[in-house]
């Protein structure tokens, strides 16, 4: 009996022990939590987002005095022409605009005698200052043709400030212009937005704000670059497995960052991706930071970079040159996409056969963004002529193209596609004193800018040297003294 009990009294007792050793025990209190982990910043420089502006503009707007120029035909593109009108600038802004527009007391007034008003010109496609004047390789800084992606170069660090283009362009009424990066590779970098003003740093030129745009190029440029090399791409199709590899890339790359990014939020251990330039200003597109500028002639070629642009989640500012988009002005407009194209250049090569001039026109009726641009030093002297042209050939086709909406093919229009629509690009209050006197009426191939303000500082008289501006490289030079405008 007694063993019995025994028996029975341990297992009792380990029955017992081993519920106990089952029951979870109970979280510690919150006070004694692990303690979360204490990111430690990075160095200046290894955080791609940190810092999306490490080159900062300098510019500085030109000195002004509140200024009314009267009398004046007025010319912009969001508005009808106003006949004997006067427009106002003070503070470096258009202040009023009207045929009753007052007169601010104690006003600079200019008196137009009838001549015309208009906007800045505006060049969304310029090689000034990265192939630069006078045209040797010193100068030939544009194209970086060591690889199909360059995406990681700037083209700010090639621009050369004393180009003399820069002054021609300005006596042919240029106040603003984007440099962009040459077409040989898939994406060739990033471009710049600037003011047309003097400078000695391309800081001091730099639009304040605008934001930056890639480069990327489609069709017989890269193939040709690359396959005469020997390397890929030598094909239309290998254009775009490049393209899309690379956005593969950039994708991964923008994941592991914002999943370093949340667990350092989070509180948990987490290290950092190497940093990559490359894929640094992809990363910029997908997070809609930095838009896309195309070259792109045909337009299957662009409805192709449309659905990559799909496929990756991006949106393509514009497509330059755009010879054939004409053909796909529905899609453009559904799209949102602007088209950067010339009056007259087509034929020259294979991609550019299709090209006709009524392509601007065309597209202007069909309700899609169009703008005219130079790709070129000497045709960004006189891009009113160039409008001229596209206007006269839109209206022998029977379209019916206003002379506002062929102003905004060089003012309005690439305003929008640079994104700085908002301040500059018209004569609407509130927005940048850019702004060209003309000798005649602009789409005259006789017509020369007498003034050219610029944030309502006088940058250009044809009739005044002191406001002639001459590039350094030329001083003491014989073409020094050669005229720049306003004798041409």
């Amino acid at each position: 009996m007694i063993q019995t009990r025994l028996v029975a009294t341990s297992l009792l007792t380990a029955l017992t022990l081993q519920g106990c050793a089952t029951v979870a025990k109970p979280p510690p209190p919150a006070h004694v939590a692990a303690a979360k982990v204490e990111a430690k910043p990075l160095a200046p420089g290894l955080d791609p987002f940190a810092n999306a502006n490490p080159f900062p503009s300098t510019y500085q707007p030109l000195p002004s005095v509140p200024t009314a120029i009267v009398n004046a035909d007025i010319l912009t593109p969001d508005g009808p022409e106003i006949p004997r009108g006067t427009v106002v600038m003070s503070g470096g802004r258009i202040v009023a605009v009207g045929a009753d527009a007052a007169v601010p007391a104690g006003a600079q007034v200019i008196d137009a005698h009838g001549r015309v008003v208009t906007p800045g010109i505006i060049d969304p496609h310029s090689h000034l200052g990265v192939y630069a004047s006078p045209q040797v390789a010193a100068m030939s800084d544009g194209n970086e043709m060591t690889d199909p992606d360059t995406a990681q170069v700037w083209a700010e660090h090639s621009v050369w400030p004393q180009d003399p283009g820069f002054a021609h362009a300005l006596a042919g009424g240029v106040t603003t212009l984007e440099i962009l990066p040459g077409s040989a590779n898939l994406f060739g970098g990033r471009s710049v937005v600037l003011k047309n003003v003097a400078a000695t740093t391309v800081q001091a030129m730099k639009f304040p704000g605008a934001p930056y745009d890639l480069k990327m190029a489609c069709g017989e440029n890269p193939k040709r670059v690359y396959g005469d090399k020997g390397r890929f791409p030598s094909t239309e199709m290998g254009n775009v497995a490049g393209y899309r590899a690379a956005w593969i890339r950039a994708r991964e790359y923008l994941a592991k960052w914002d999943d370093y990014k949340a667990k350092v939020a989070k509180g948990e251990k987490a290290d950092p991706p190497g940093r990559d330039l490359q894929l640094d200003t992809l990363a910029g597109v997908l997070r809609g930071e930095i838009r896309i500028q195309n070259h792109c002639y045909r337009s299957d070629e662009m409805a192709q970079m449309i659905d990559v642009s799909h496929e990756f989640g991006f949106h393509i500012a514009a497509f330059h040159h755009a010879s054939e988009s004409y053909k796909i002005a529905d899609l453009l407009r559904r799209e949102g996409i602007c088209s950067v194209t010339w009056a007259e250049w087509y034929g020259f090569k294979m991609e550019a056969f299709d090209g006709i001039e009524e392509n601007a026109a065309m597209l202007q009726r069909a309700g899609a963004c169009v703008t005219l641009s130079s790709d070129d030093e000497n045709l960004i002297q006189h891009l009113n002529v160039e409008a001229a042209l596209a206007m006269a050939a839109g209206n022998r086709a029977g379209l019916a193209i206003t002379r506002p909406e062929a102003i905004g093919w060089i003012t309005l229009n690439p305003a929008k596609v640079l994104g700085i629509e908002a301040q500059t690009g018209s004569l609407t209050p509130g927005k940048m004193a850019d702004v060209v006197l003309w000798s005649a009426d602009p789409f005259s191939v006789y017509a020369i800018p007498d003034q050219v303000y610029i944030d309502g500082g006088l940058a250009w008289d044809a009739h005044d040297p002191r406001h002639q501006p001459r590039s350094d490289f030329l001083l003491g030079q014989p073409a020094a003294d050669a005229p720049v405008g306003g004798e041409r």
